[in-house]
């Protein structure tokens, strides 16, 4: 049986599709309630969990996964669907940017999953920083905000730094005990 927390995340994934087909369909006053609900299931979810001690594993997988189906998915349709202003719309280097660095994020978790056997799914400074930025760059367009330009340049950059941070963390995480990396003397 599935807690309310892990509901509220599976709400936020089927909340995607609809938000897609708003953006599509030029509804842009749908779409940001949609993507509202979204972002404010991704806080209940985690209060939920938390308050109702109902953290699971499961909760721990999904609820990153919820978050970046609606975010790439929302960096795609803004970049290349036309009922967005053309002055509005995502230049590709941006969802670009962001896709990289979350299959890089997936990618290294497997890494280190396959290598030390298990893996820490913990969210960084830089990562939540970089979460809300990509937030703020999605509503920004979808209100037609005029100055986006400088909403999704400032998420571009966070995307990067945390990416690396990321990666930092990482590599020192594989690095840790491994008896190969001690140094002779």
């Amino acid at each position: 049986m599935m807690n309310l927390a892990n509901r509220i995340t599976v709400t936020r994934i089927m909340l995607t599709p609809l938000f897609i087909a708003a953006v599509i369909y030029g509804r842009m006053d749908i779409a940001i309630v949609l993507f509202a609900a979204a972002v404010i299931s991704d806080g209940l979810d985690g209060f939920a969990a938390r308050s109702m001690h109902q953290q699971t594993f499961i909760g721990t997988i999904l609820d990153p996964v919820a978050d970046k189906i609606l975010l790439i998915s929302a960096f795609i349709c803004l970049t290349l669907i036309k009922s967005v202003p053309e002055n509005l719309r995502l230049p590709p280097y941006v969802p670009i940017i962001v896709i990289s660095r979350d299959a890089i994020i997936v990618l290294g978790s497997i890494l280190i999953h396959v290598v030390k056997g298990t893996v820490k799914i913990a969210p960084s400074f830089w990562g939540k920083l970089t979460t809300f930025f990509q937030m703020m760059t999605i509503v920004s367009i979808l209100v037609q905000f005029k100055y986006s330009c400088y909403v999704w340049n400032t998420a571009t950059i966070f995307t990067v730094i945390s990416g690396v941070d990321y990666m930092l963390k990482g590599s020192q995480t594989l690095n840790e005990n491994n008896p190969n990396n001690r140094r002779k003397v």
